[in-house]
């Protein structure tokens, strides 16, 4: 079965689990980014927070990798995978519904600690799941397989702001968040009461349990190594838009196409980067990614037109595209013995980046002012370059 030819599609389609998980990213995804592009301003205008109060509330994703780890474990030593994505899942959705409730500034930044962070652990365990259904249904197109999966999730953080923006402009940001609990709710509803048993390879548990630590080590590199590529996408978020309508004076219109470009970009380049990385290997792959991910934020840092900043948005998708298709996969590699441990700690690393991205962004704008702030995380992209290197050599 490995020698021949396989379309991933094709692989989904057939399989009812892979359409399942398909179908709740693409409505966990859509529920996310509804509301994510809105706390701050549901801070600021609802709940009356100073906006340097409202900017903090970013540091509570820095109890996503402790909670992400826990759950991983856990979840690595149930029967069924899927338990603790739905009480993931239930954690989350009562956790939106108590933000939309929340009338005091600290209730939010409470939430996001003890609610957010377990429900974040979702997305974790289903793609441990598919790795599960992958070891026992191997395939040679695991890449692109995962990275169609993937695409359900980047689907709906192109679909969720529109949606977040009209549902809170016509109905209120409360309503929003309750509308995001739903969707929490939702993303259980294509699974049913479908169940993924925990794939279990006696050879990779036969290590001595001291050496546990030293067997998360290329794990936890690999994953420190993606925050530092990944710590523009803030800054990003934050000033962009601002540099945009201050400096440059765009219009509205054309500030939505430029932050709106990189998603589509990056859903269509998915399934590029896993065929790439099927052929040339997924460490080379990544290398490439970080290599696009510092032209993009120097193509921010130097760009005195909208022309530059669509370049770099397009380079930025490049590496997005990378970590999408192919982050997971590593890192389910790197830890084998522990798929559910090793999704959770990965995807962990995209709200730490969140949190350190922000603290960089707010002191660096203050330092060197906008545009040239984006030197910043190109310093750090160029870091990530030499040590992807230096993982792909090992790895090779």
């Amino acid at each position: 079965m490995l020698d021949r030819s396989e379309s991933a599609l094709g692989i989904v389609l057939r399989s009812r689990f892979y359409r399942s998980a398909f179908l709740s990213l693409l409505v966990a995804g859509i529920g996310v980014s509804s509301a994510t592009p809105q706390l701050t301003l549901f801070l600021v205008r609802d709940l009356g927070a100073p906006l340097p109060v409202a900017g903090l509330y970013y540091v509570t994703n820095l109890a996503a990798p402790i909670a992400g780890y826990l759950i991983g474990r856990w979840s690595d030593r149930s029967r069924d995978r899927l338990l603790w994505f739905r009480i993931c899942s239930l954690v989350g959705g009562v956790g939106w519904l108590a933000m939309a409730a929340a009338h005091a500034v600290w209730i939010p930044f409470v939430i996001s600690t003890l609610a957010l962070s377990v429900a974040g652990g979702s997305m974790a365990l289903l793609f441990a799941a598919c790795r599960d259904e992958l070891s026992r249904n191997p395939t040679r197109a695991e890449n692109r397989v995962i990275a169609t999966v993937r695409m359900a999730f980047t689907t709906g953080w192109i679909l969720g702001p529109v949606f977040g923006s009209w549902i809170g402009g016509v109905f209120g940001l409360r309503p929003l968040l309750v509308a995001t609990a739903v969707c929490m709710f939702a993303q259980l509803l294509p699974l049913g009461r479908q169940r993924v048993d925990r794939y279990t390879d006696a050879a990779l548990h036969a290590g001595h349990p001291r050496r546990r630590l030293t067997d998360l080590m290329p794990l936890l590199v690999f994953t420190a190594v993606c925050v530092l590529a990944m710590t523009g996408d803030t800054i990003k978020f934050g000033y962009l838009p601002i540099y945009m309508a201050e400096q440059l004076q765009v219009s509205d219109s054309v500030r939505g196409a430029v932050i709106g470009i990189q998603p589509l970009l990056e859903l269509m380049l998915l399934p590029v980067v896993a065929r790439l990385a099927d052929r040339f290997g997924a460490m080379r792959a990544m290398t490439v990614g970080a290599v696009l991910g510092l032209s993009g934020n120097v193509a921010y840092a130097l760009s005195t037109s909208v022309a530059g900043l669509f370049l770099g948005q397009a380079l930025t998708a490049g590496l997005w595209a990378c970590v999408g298709a192919l982050g997971v996969t590593i890192a389910q590699r790197l830890y084998p013995q522990g798929v559910g441990t090793a999704s959770a700690v990965f995807l962990s690393a995209i709200p730490v980046s969140s949190a350190i991205g922000g603290a960089i962004g707010g002191l660096g704008v203050a330092a060197i002012g906008l545009p040239h702030v984006f030197f910043i995380p190109a310093g750090l992209t160029a870091l990530a370059i030499v040590a992807f290197a230096v993982l792909s050599t090992r790895e090779r």
